[in-house]
């Protein structure tokens, strides 16, 4: 039981600075594109330069983490988040709702230390299970949290902005009180702050293991990214839903996600090997995004946006697992946060290609364009994954 306790509290932190998070995910274009006249371009370029901060932040602070522990970069990063969400509160310009998306991006560049702090506390065995936490965190937090923002947004977009760094606050008041450090005395490393930590990438090229799971998880990252800020576009400007339904679209999408790697990838691990799982999941994806754009009322995109989200439920805690399976101990933090640093990079240029081609191309582009990614990953776990990445059937044998 006591060992449990990290992990519940780890969740709950996650959970509560990604509600503050997805109270902004239904709102952020509407209010954008109608308060700030800003075009779909313009929007594409907003998500997008929040995820090019982590870009350059979550290794950085992964490598910090292991040399000065999982606890302390938590806890600043919340108390960023918590100001970025407050300056949204007051954005009346472009260029101040810009500046609070780089203050978020810096304070939202901690999720490869909360998988760090995962993988700190878990076997290699529970690790699957571990890192489904994490999704559970991001499911529920976009679950409630666009449920919350698009029922809020009615009160105003700055009611929003405060609501967000109240979570934020509790998050950070949650870790301070009760959350302890997981990395243990004797640890840790003698990185430098580096926006790139080059041993880490020697560590991949001389690793291939290593490497093709993080490109995959880049690939998929990418393919989903592209319907950031497009999907509540879909809603507002070719299905005209309103603030509170395209809310309630994210929650379905958000809920089923959340079963999936809570509930039923630990029990699916079991029973399938990772190779599997991910040619399993890469399916979903793949239809999934693909019909997107054809839903033709809330009924049908919900109910698409549901087979999309099981999909992701299963590929991101089995592709997270993988990484760290094949990663040693000792550089846990520094792989995990590179990893998240490539991913921020997908998920910056998804939204630029997203908006571009939404605006330019048709509204069915950014969507097609995720689906033909997926496609190529569903091909490649298929058909050559187990090849050249052993690891994927390894573990199933030796549980079994």
């Amino acid at each position: 039981m006591k060992k449990n306790i990290p992990l519940s509290l780890i969740f709950l932190v996650v959970f509560v600075d990604l509600l503050g998070f997805g109270l902004l995910i239904p709102i952020l274009p509407t209010f954008s594109t109608q308060y700030l006249s800003m075009s779909e371009t313009d929007v594409g370029i907003v998500i997008a330069v929040y995820s090019l901060i982590q870009f350059l932040f979550n290794p950085v602070f992964g490598t910090l983490s292991d040399k000065y522990g999982r606890r302390r970069i938590i806890l600043i990063t919340l108390f960023t988040n918590a100001s970025g969400y407050l300056l949204f509160a007051f954005a009346d310009s472009y260029l101040i709702l810009l500046i609070s998306r780089i203050i978020c991006g810096i304070g939202g560049s901690s999720i490869g230390v909360a998988q760090a702090y995962i993988a700190d506390v878990t076997t290699k065995e529970e690790r699957s299970k571990g890192m489904g936490l994490i999704g559970v965190a991001f499911g529920l937090g976009f679950v409630f949290g666009p449920m919350l923002g698009g029922t809020i947004s009615h009160f105003g977009y700055h009611v929003v902005g405060y609501s967000s760094a109240i979570f934020s606050l509790l998050a950070f008041s949650l870790s301070l009180v009760f959350l302890p450090e997981s990395r243990k005395e004797g640890h840790s490393t003698s990185g430098r702050r580096k926006l790139i930590d080059l041993n880490a990438l020697k560590d991949i090229i001389n690793n291939p293991s290593i490497g093709i799971v993080i490109l995959m998880f880049f690939v998929i990252t990418f393919s989903v990214a592209n319907i950031y800020g497009t999907m509540a576009l879909l809603g507002t400007e070719v299905y005209n839903f309103t603030d509170m339904e395209n809310g309630f679209l994210y929650g379905i999408v958000g809920i089923i996600g959340a079963a999936v790697q809570g509930g039923f990838v630990g029990r699916l691990s079991k029973k399938y090997s990772d190779n599997q799982l991910i040619t399993f999941g890469s399916f979903f994806l793949m239809i999934g995004l693909g019909l997107l754009p054809f839903g033709a009322n809330l009924l049908g995109v919900a109910i698409i946006g549901g087979v999309l989200s099981v999909g992701t439920g299963i590929l991101q805690p089995v592709l997270l697992s993988l990484i760290s399976k094949v990663t040693s101990d000792a550089k846990q933090g520094t792989v995990l946060g590179l990893n998240q640093s490539f991913s921020a990079f997908a998920r910056m240029l998804g939204p630029l290609w997203g908006g571009f081609s939404f605006e330019y191309l048709g509204y069915q582009i950014p969507f097609l364009t995720g689906a033909f990614f997926t496609f190529f990953i569903f091909i490649f776990s298929t058909f050559y994954l187990k090849k050249h990445l052993p690891v994927v059937t390894a573990d199933n044998e030796e549980s079994s």
